[in-house]
Parts: structure tokens; sequence; C-alpha cells
């Protein structure tokens, strides 16, 4: 299917999101302030409070405060670079992959498992909701109050990514109230743990070791998916604000990890509870509820929105199946809904650690495609291309790094190579992952990355 036909079907689902073929350089008109904002509703959820409490109560607070500057630091860097090439090239990290070492039906399985992620975290995110509603009233079942709120995400993704940025923008004082408003609370609260919350550390538990790589294992998990995301916002970015691509990366991070984890941990040792759907219906009371119910939907927006760009992606490129990003709005949030009644977040701790292990190593393949081999040894082509007439179905310097270093990655999260590679699973298979795409496009001679080279991509769309 030609990009004229792509686009034109694209363009009768949903004038403004490009789902299927890069932004026109005259179509990147949002400043880094908008981009950013928007990516504040995934750095608002309270999914980071839950992380944050979690890993204090069973790893000690400290181990979760190192974990948490860990992940600022490499997820700030990975996201600003992976922000940094959406933005110039006009893509998202689906479009990016066609070119970027998969060719297009492998990087439209990178696509059904990034969508994937985030219908999972959609469904994480809406339980800690239902259980914050239910907290305060016991009485409504809960299978009603996930097919409510499951269901109010989906006309508030009906109008793309402006609607989000205004959504963000009317959402985030009152979002600001409601968190100042925990924490003045939280001050004069009788807590359970006497000493300072940074000082707890569960009996058997020591700073550092095992404890502190549970913790970076459990970090793994969202980091691939924050780095990843930015750049479905960053490539509506433009071109004369390339440099705020390090505010688009790092401020999120700062925020998920640093700020609403931090509080994470003071409230789940000052409670000794590590559900904010309860802690903060403890706190603030109705107040808590309110308050839950604005972060999940900011959150949830940005869930259905990339994970209905990816499926688009996924289905355009195997089954010629293009009905619009709308349709693909409703199935991601009924999968989340059918998900959340299936019990999904008793199973929160695994689904982090092999989401971790397959986007880290995504991530890491996508960097070291474009600083190693495509920039700096100048092999394949210079700028990222994503019509499907231009490419292969398959590059195996993507799909092979990704196939080896992910499978590898998952025996040893399973415990077959030891503790240590075990807890730092992720990590692993990103290194293993950067390494093998260097390889393999040195040993292809990058044939296999576009069926011929074409002068019609914008010279300032090109990296190398």
């Amino acid at each position: 299917m030609g990009s004229e036909q792509i686009r034109a079907d694209h363009t009768q689902g949903s004038e403004d999101d490009y789902s299927l073929d890069r932004v026109p350089r005259d179509k990147r008109n949002m400043g880094w302030f908008s981009i950013t904002n928007i990516t504040f509703g995934i750095a608002t959820a309270i999914f980071y409070f839950q992380l944050g409490s979690v890993m204090a109560l069973q790893f000690g607070a400290i181990n979760a405060i190192i974990s948490a500057a860990y992940a600022i630091i490499v997820a700030g860097i990975m996201g600003t670079i992976i922000a940094y090439l959406s933005a110039k090239s006009g893509m998202n990290v689906n479009l990016l992959s066609r070119g970027g070492g998969f060719g297009y039906i492998g990087a439209s399985l990178t696509s059904l498992i990034y969508a994937s992620n985030f219908i999972m975290y959609c469904a994480f995110e809406g339980m800690i909701l239902v259980f914050a509603v239910n907290e305060f009233f016991p009485a409504i079942p809960t299978w009603l109050l996930i097919v409510v709120f499951g269901t109010m995400v989906i006309p508030l993704n009906w109008f793309g990514i402006k609607q989000l940025d205004k959504l963000q923008k009317w959402s985030l004082p009152l979002f600001a109230v409601f968190l100042a408003a925990a924490i003045v609370v939280s001050l004069f609260k009788t807590p359970i743990f006497e000493g300072h919350f940074w000082s707890y550390m569960p009996e058997g538990v020591q700073v550092g070791g095992t404890a502190l790589l549970l913790c970076i294992g459990m970090q793994h998990g969202i980091m691939g998916l924050t780095m990843l995301l930015a750049s479905d916002y960053a490539r509506f970015l433009k071109p004369k604000d390339i440099k705020g691509t390090i505010a688009i990366g790092f401020i999120p991070q700062i925020f998920c990890f640093g700020v609403m984890g931090g509080l994470g941990i003071w409230f789940g040792v000052l409670l000794a509870e590590p559900n904010p759907g309860v802690y903060i219906v403890q706190l603030l009371g109705i107040g808590g509820a309110l308050f839950t119910l604005l972060t999940q939907i900011r959150i949830n927006v940005t869930n259905i929105y990339s994970s209905s760009l990816s499926l688009a992606t996924f289905f355009e490129n195997v089954f010629k199946f293009t009905p619009g990003r709308r349709f693909w709005v409703v199935v991601a949030g009924l999968t989340a809904m059918a998900l959340m009644l299936g019990g999904i977040v008793d199973h929160l701790d695994a689904a982090l650690t092999f989401q971790g292990v397959f986007l880290m190593a995504w991530a890491a393949i996508l960097v070291s495609d474009a600083l190693i081999v495509k920039k700096l040894l100048k092999i394949g082509p210079a700028y990222y291309e994503a019509r499907q007439k231009h490419l292969y179905q398959w590059n195996p310097v993507g799909v092979v790094s990704l196939i080896i270093a992910s499978g590898l990655g998952t025996i040893a999260a399973l415990g077959y190579m030891g503790s240590f590679l075990q807890n730092t699973a992720a990590f692993f298979a990103a290194i293993l992952a950067a390494i093998l795409t260097v390889i393999l496009a040195i040993y292809t001679k990058g044939n296999y990355y576009v069926k011929s080279e074409n002068d019609d991509v914008p010279v300032e769309d090109h990296i190398a």
C-alpha cells in the first residue's frame, strides 16, 4: 500500500495523529513545554506511588531511593536520545523501528508487544482507581467500577494529541493541589514507623546486594516504557525546539521516579501500606478518591493513545487492515477492561520484570543503531524510512538482536543464569542487544535497511 493511500486512510480516521507515516515538517508545531506537559500524564501516575511503596516495604527505603536515582539517570539519557530521534525524523518508535534495524514486518512485531505493554499498564492503573473508590464506597461491586472507569478513557482519546494536550494542561493544576494536600495531611499523621522514613529496613534486609538489585529489576519494567513513550509526542516538536528533547527526556523521569516514587516510599513507610488506592483515601477521604480518579485518567489516556498507534501500525503492516486510530482506541480500552476483570494486578512483579527485558532491549537497539551504526559507522541510510515499498520485510540487524537478547534475558530473569543476572536481566538484555546490533550491522553491511536509497526525505530529517 502506497504512502498516499496510507495517509488517506489515516486522515479519514484522525487528522492529526499520523499513526502510519512520518509527521510532515509543517505539522510539527508543538513546543517542548507542551510535549513535556503531555508526557506528565504518565509522570503523575499513582502507579509510581505503588512502585515506591512496594519496594520500600519489601526491600528497604534506602534501596528504593538508590534504585530511583539509577532509573532517572538511565531512563533520562535513553529517553532524551529517543525523543531526539523522534523529533528529528517526525516518527514514533514504531515507525523508527522500520528503518532502524527491523524492516516493516519485523517492526510490526515490536509494535504489537509495545501495544500490549501499554494496555497492561492501563489495566494496572485502572485497578488502583477501582481500589480507591471501592475503599470509600465498598457497596459498589468492583466489576461495575472496572466497566465504568475502563470506558471513560475511550471518548477522552477520540480527537488525538490536541485533545490530550488540553486535558493534561487543564488537569495539572488540580493534580498539584491534591498532591500538596496529601503531603500536608501526611505530615500531621502519626507514623507507624517512628524513625526517619529513609532509614526503614525490613528485618534481615541490608543496603545494597540482592535487595537493591531487586528494586532495580522492578524499575526496569517501567523505565523501558517511559523512555520509549516520549517518541509518540516528540515527533510533533517544532524543528527549532530540537534542544528541548533534553527536557522531554529527563523532566518526566525526574518526576516519575524521583518525586512520585519518592513520595510513594514516604507514604508507604508512614502508613505501612503498599497500595496507594488505599492510603490516599485514608489521607484525603473522598478527596483521595477524586485525586486517584484524576491521576488515573491522566495516565490512562496516554496509555490508550500509545497502544492505539501501535495496534494501527501492526495491523496495517501485517494484514493491510486500516480502520483508523479510533477503532484501536476502542479495542485497547476493551482489552484493558478484560485484563482488569481477569485479575492482572495479581501478577505485577512478573509483568514488570519481563516487560523490562523486552522494552530495554528494544530501546538499546534503536539507540545503538542510531548512534553507532548510522552516525559513527555510516552503515545504511542516514535517515529513517517508514514506507513499505522502500523497505524489506525483515532486517536481521534488529530482529535477530531482539530475539536473542530478549530470549537470553528471559532465561536470566527466570533464574537459570544465577542470582545476579536474574535481578539485572533487563540491563543484561539491553547491553547484549546493543552489541549484537553493531555486529550484525557490520556483518550484513547494512544491506537490509532499504531496498534503494531515496532522495525525497528532507535532509533536515536525516540523523547522520
